[in-house]
């Protein structure tokens, strides 16, 4: 890695942080009312856009996309199904 790569990583900030940001801002979105599924709602809310962006940056190949994702492609193309996304 270069000497710019490197500067970049360092001053990256992780997923998570992104992520935990987004949870809170919705979180507080709730206004103190509860919610059912949180879990499930996240996950959907995440995979679509990983999805979606991984796909494109692989030029639409799916075998590809899976790979970089660490998934198996036939798992991908359920997923995308689920989420119309094919």
């Amino acid at each position: 890695m270069n000497a710019a790569a490197n500067e970049a990583n360092r001053h990256r900030v992780p997923l998570r942080d992104h992520v935990a940001t987004s949870i809170r801002r919705y979180l507080g979105d709730l206004n103190g009312s509860d919610t059912e599924n949180l879990y499930e709602i996240a996950l959907r809310e995440l995979e679509i856009p990983l999805f979606a962006e991984v796909l494109e940056h692989c030029d639409g190949n799916q075998s590809r996309a899976a790979a970089m994702l660490g998934i198996h492609r036939a798992t991908l193309r359920k997923k995308l199904k689920d989420y119309g996304l094919a």
